[in-house]
């Protein structure tokens, strides 16, 4: 096994297995699912994993968000640059999740749980929208103490940037907070994306008490509209909310809070706190037919933009990053990216 010191980057959150399919309406509405939605799984839902399997030839891809943005600053980085975090169960469906980062050059360090099934996540693929439903699994077991065990918490005092995805809210908030407080006491970079709009609209408490250790708070303009009306903002512009978060009081006074909102292919919004100026960062458009899926296009994104935070580029060249891996993604089914590897180049 390599030395723990040659992983900069570490990532926590819930990993899961993909079941993607392209489906129709009718799916969507016989399970009580939206177009372009990430939901956790009701009873309702119990058949939906199977009928994917079943009846729409669904694909088994390596998924959860912080695992697909994972694969993606390590898809950018030199070998062996990131770690990821999570829970599986001990079944074959883990055995697919670990062969799958294998090949994409990923250390995994899992949680196994013999008594609960890997965690799975129905995605639902219609137009170039996508609706997620996630049974959570073995993923909703992590738990602190396997987060302190001594050889995992090697690799997270030697790490130089924490990514945690904000569905981790949903399951552990506690090791979240190990997280956030062991980067702020080091001054080390700690990036959070909010996920989906549930986080901020029902897993408030958690979501604010590691606001303070933010250093960057990536969200889509959904998440970040989700965000204002939970916390009562009053704000509808994603100019005016990215600063508003990017303004949130700081515990680490070392670095200036970084607020990150794309849009689709709309301009990609970043405030940075104590700055009055928000830039916009045009998204450079890909041809409809090269369309192929944009379900994990936002965890692209965050994988490039970590892996620009890792390399120490500048803001600007981060965020070009992140849009990069993401059109890349786009192009393939899935948060996939195509191998042989393509070399990174500046679209700005």
């Amino acid at each position: 096994m390599s030395s723990t010191k040659e992983y900069r980057l570490l990532c926590l959150e819930n990993p899961l297995l993909d079941i993607q399919a392209f489906g129709n309406e009718a799916l969507l509405e016989k399970y009580g699912l939206k177009a372009n939605d990430a939901i956790l799984a009701e009873s309702k839902h119990q058949d939906l994993h199977e009928e994917l399997l079943n009846n729409y030839d669904a694909k088994l891809i390596a998924g959860g968000a912080a695992q697909n943005t994972a694969r993606g600053a390590q898809y950018l980085l030199p070998e062996n640059s990131v770690v990821y975090l999570g829970g599986v169960g001990d079944d074959k469906y883990a055995a697919i999740l670990r062969d799958a980062c294998k090949q994409a050059g990923l250390r995994v360090e899992y949680r196994v749980d013999p008594k609960v099934p890997t965690g799975r996540c129905g995605v639902v693929i219609t137009g170039h929208n996508r609706s997620m439903c996630t049974e959570l699994g073995a993923a909703n077991h992590y738990d602190l103490e396997h987060l302190k065990r001594p050889d995992i918490w090697a690799l997270v005092e030697n790490a130089e940037v924490f990514y945690v995805g904000g569905y981790h809210f949903t399951v552990c908030p506690a090791a979240v907070m190990e997280l956030a407080t062991e980067a702020a006491s080091k001054n080390k970079p700690f990036v959070l994306s909010l996920a989906a709009p549930f986080i901020p609209q029902f897993f408030k408490d958690p979501l604010d008490a590691s606001a303070p250790y933010w250093d960057y708070v990536i969200g889509n303009e959904t998440e970040a509209a989700a965000y204002s009306e939970s916390h009562g903002l009053g704000l509808t512009d994603v100019k005016e909310i990215a600063k508003a978060l990017a303004n949130l009081p700081k515990k680490n006074t070392q670095r200036k809070r970084v607020a990150v909102v794309t849009q689709g292919t709309g301009p990609t919004i970043v405030a940075v706190q104590g700055e009055d100026e928000i830039k916009e960062y045009p998204v450079h458009k890909i041809p409809e037919e090269e369309i192929n899926d944009t379900n994990g296009a936002g965890d692209a994104f965050a994988g490039g933009f970590c892996a620009g935070v890792v390399s120490g580029r500048s803001l600007a060249e981060s965020v070009d990053m992140g849009q990069w891996l993401a059109r890349l993604s786009i192009k393939e089914l899935g948060p996939s990216y195509p191998f042989p590897k393509q070399a990174y180049s500046s679209q700005q």
